[in-house]
């Protein structure tokens, strides 16, 4: 069990935005619970990387445990040229790099997931949705934010979608504060 500081960051470099990245977007298959060590691994390589992740708490023996979990377990997203893939690979805790056909479609989805994390909102995994309301947040600290929004009995939650993978994460948000995109 890692201490909160001895967690990779959730983007390398870390005053950078995954806008600023260059080169192509690739997404690492890791080995089983991988993630944070390939991101150490990036670090020291110089590679620019996304890990999306969130805090879960849990008690165990009376005690509260926190822990930085990945969204998206077993995926990392990073950026580079083909001698960065490599050096991906040769990490050895990566199960299988998946090349991105569509570029600006994952940069926008992975946008969308960062602006939600600078902006402190508690993401938790999601199931992937393939039809609903695509709607934009329109006031508060996740104003512009865009994704689907489903309704549960007592909440509303907004879902951010990485299509490629088909998996997903959401955040609760107050349905006064949402409209609807055509």
């Amino acid at each position: 069990m890692l201490k909160p500081d001895e967690n990779p960051s959730i983007i390398w470099p870390e005053e950078a935005s995954i806008r600023d990245f260059s080169g192509l977007w690739w997404v690492a298959h890791t080995k089983s619970r991988n993630e944070k060590a390939l991101a150490r691994d990036l670090i020291n390589k110089d590679i620019s990387y996304f890990l999306p992740m969130s805090w879960k708490v849990r008690r165990q023996r009376g005690r509260k445990i926190r822990s930085l979990l990945p969204l998206f377990s077993g995926y990392l997203f990073f950026c580079g040229d083909e001698n960065q893939r490599l050096e991906a690979l040769r990490t050895n805790r990566v199960a299988n790099i998946i090349e991105v056909k569509d570029q600006e479609k994952l940069l926008s989805e992975l946008l969308q997931i960062e602006y939600a994390i600078r902006a402190g909102a508690p993401l938790v995994p999601h199931k992937y949705i393939k039809a609903g309301r695509h709607c934009r947040v329109i006031a508060g600290p996740l104003a512009d934010l865009q994704g689907i929004v489903v309704d549960t009995k007592s909440t509303t939650r907004l879902v951010l979608q990485i299509d490629m993978l088909g998996q997903a994460t959401s955040v609760e948000i107050d349905a006064d504060t949402i409209e609807v995109i055509d």
